[in-house]
């Protein structure tokens, strides 16, 4: 399950390149979860009991999830317009620790020494990623890359608000209903921007991709990891974020022809060491060694 989970995800990346050559970014997105919330909240009507959202704390959730998870997340489509999808798979890496520093700022949670290191190491690797030039902080493809690294940013709000609320729905209702107000919210701002008037030129490459991204990207792998999540912990279905940026480079660099950058590896390394030090404690544990005595 693992390895299909970092395939599905890793191969979203060169497909949201494919299908951004025909559709506008956020409409693209938004069709994304239009699919992907429809079968979610079909299979959660079928196997869930509390599939309808109920009280405040569960509203919460699925309004942080929508608003900063999913609408949040069309910014990636915005981004990978010139962003090669090995760059922008990498830089999905920095969500754990955008993560710890909403968690610390939103729910009091405190960081180590170590776990401070790790937050910079991390950001160091994003500098290496990014290769902003000073002199011009327009020229080549920085501002999408910026725009990948603010739609992270997002992503890792939209967890913390989500966790803060405590919601008690189950969480396919939750993702299936996140997926709709988020899908809602890039419907809206794609008409505001008058992107819908592209669509008559899609062509059955673009739709196909459409579908891809919203039933094998989407929906099939949130029930794996969803899987994977309940079996084998947090920790575990953490870890694929650190697989999927070698699918996606390996797709994209021999079926669409991208080129990576030595630096942009040396970049992914160091935000792979920055998680190290943030989860230390889990990986002590996820590889059978004792535990440190350092407190967190």
């Amino acid at each position: 399950m693992f390895a299909v989970l970092a395939t599905l995800w890793g191969l979203s990346f060169p497909a949201i390149a494919v299908g951004l050559e025909e559709l506008p970014p956020l409409l693209f997105a938004a069709f994304r979860y239009d699919v992907a919330a429809v079968l979610l909240l079909a299979v959660a009507v079928v196997r869930v009991d509390d599939w309808w959202p109920r009280g405040r704390r569960n509203l919460l959730a699925i309004a942080g999830g929508g608003v900063f998870m999913i609408a949040g997340n069309g910014l990636l489509f915005v981004g990978q317009q010139t962003v090669p999808s090995g760059v922008a798979a990498i830089l999905q890496g920095l969500v754990p620790i955008a993560t710890s520093l909403w968690a610390l700022l939103l729910l009091g949670e405190r960081l180590s020494g170590a776990g401070a290191v790790g937050v910079c190491v991390g950001f160091l690797g994003v500098g290496f990623v990014i290769q902003p030039d000073p002199s011009n902080l327009l020229a080549g493809d920085t501002v999408g890359r910026l725009i990948i690294v603010v739609q992270v940013t997002s992503v890792a709000l939209g967890g913390v608000i989500v966790q803060r609320a405590r919601p008690t729905i189950h969480r396919l209702s939750l993702t299936g209903w996140s997926m709709l107000v988020g899908a809602v919210i890039l419907h809206l701002i794609s008409l505001g921007v008058g992107e819908g008037q592209h669509v008559s030129d899609v062509t059955a490459i673009g739709f196909g991709m459409v579908l891809y991204l919203g039933i094998f990207s989407t929906a099939i792998a949130f029930l794996i990891y969803f899987t994977i999540l309940e079996e084998h912990g947090a920790f575990e279905a953490a870890l694929v974020a650190y697989l999927v940026p070698i699918v996606a480079t390996i797709a994209g660099v021999f079926v669409l022809g991208e080129s990576i950058g030595l630096l942009t590896f040396v970049g992914f390394g160091f935000v792979a060491l920055g998680f190290a030090l943030l989860k230390r404690r889990a990986l002590a544990e996820f590889f059978g060694a004792a535990p440190t005595p350092i407190r967190d």
